[in-house]
């Protein structure tokens, strides 16, 4: 899974990006401090991998990981070359989600590109510089495809497609809910990679004493929720320098310093959750002594198609899933003794793999 982390300058976002990834990112009170495109990647949190590894006694436990791409603050009339954010927009092009970072936190000692603390406002001056910059893909690619337009009947459905979506951005709404007609365009739809048709998680980044209500008596929170309701998107609040300070910390000290904040859960874990929500994901297992790993696969994966996750030649010779839920097996005591009680469960091609299935693929090529 990978996201791209976007916001306006001095928002807290590269801190945020430093805290999730410990990756280092320059953080300052200045517009453009982040010149270049960031990245860090992070593993998925996931008891259930540790208890199976110590279960097998693995050798090896390999968790799901999610790639974080943080690129520089936009501004208003980034998508024409204002300030230095529109040089790095390709670079979250090929992101399956946008993670959407906001200001919902006064303090008069950090300066707001705009003066003023409105996140709603903040949130439509980005959507509205990315809806320019798809608005640039989309034409060049008209203007190639109108050449073929009338001798090529595909080519001739595909621009009067284009029209329409161009004209849908024009009136200022986003690729996401541009209404398909058939699977041709919503294929198509995702080889233009537009920016606005990328699902949006928004991290409404809060100070230190909102964070332990997560934000319920925060207006700012509100205002995003508010609008994250009517767009059909994620949010989950985040106090940027908690994060910074519990990325400093052992993994023992973590727990014992988010319990003392009145905190349940790191920024990370809520990212992570909101995420896997967003883009309907889930993990599967595979357990035994040389590795225990996590596998990302979509919900309602079918067992072949999970196979083929870990190699096409898993999916090709695919035969059957020997199938678990992992409390069952740790319950079990061993895979031996699951089998006896009957809990290990033969299943075929038509399985829809469950998330925590602990599977072993039989297969033949």
């Amino acid at each position: 899974m990978k996201l791209g982390i976007v916001g306006l300058p001095n928002v807290g976002k590269s801190t945020l990006f430093n805290s999730l990834t410990k990756a280092g990112a320059e953080s300052a009170n200045y517009p453009f401090c982040t010149i270049d495109p960031n990245v860090g990647v992070v593993p998925v949190p996931d008891v259930r991998l540790k208890l199976l590894g110590d279960f097998y006694q693995s050798k090896k436990v390999t968790p799901a990981v999610v790639e974080f791409v943080d690129i520089a603050g936009l501004v208003k009339g980034a998508s024409k070359g204002e300030g230095l954010g529109n040089q790095f927009l390709a670079n979250i092009r090929e992101c399956d989600a946008i993670v959407h970072v906001v200001r919902c936190f006064e303090d008069a000692n950090v300066v707001h590109v705009d003066g003023s603390v409105d996140p709603v406002r903040d949130i439509e001056t980005i959507d509205l510089e990315l809806i320019f910059a798809d608005l640039e893909v989309l034409e060049r690619r008209m203007t190639r495809v109108g050449r073929s337009a009338r001798n090529d009947k595909d080519a001739a459905a595909e621009l009067s497609m284009m029209q329409r979506l161009k004209e849908h951005l024009e009136n200022g709404k986003k690729a996401i809910s541009f209404e398909r007609k058939n699977e041709t365009e919503e294929a198509l739809l995702k080889e233009y990679g537009l920016l606005t048709d990328k699902p949006v998680i928004f991290a409404a980044n809060v100070a230190e004493d909102d964070a332990a209500d997560d934000g319920a008596n925060n207006p700012h929170v509100q205002a995003v929720r508010s609008h994250a309701r009517e767009t059909g998107s994620e949010v989950f609040v985040v106090c940027a320098q908690i994060e910074e300070e519990i990325s400093e910390l052992e993994d023992d000290e973590k727990q014992m310093f988010l319990e003392d904040m009145g905190l349940k859960e790191s920024g990370l874990d809520k990212l992570i959750r909101a995420s896997y929500s967003l883009l309907g994901l889930m993990s599967f297992l595979t357990a035994g002594e040389k590795e225990t790993r996590a596998w990302t696969i979509k919900k309602g994966t079918k067992a072949p198609q999970a196979a083929g996750k870990i190699h096409t030649d898993f999916e090709r010779g695919f035969i059957r899933a020997e199938v678990v839920g992992y409390q069952e097996l740790l319950d079990a005591g061993s895979l031996a003794a699951a089998r006896e009680k009957g809990i290990v469960r033969l299943e075929g091609k038509d399985y829809v793999v469950q998330d925590g299935d602990v599977i072993l693929f039989r297969f033949n090529v």
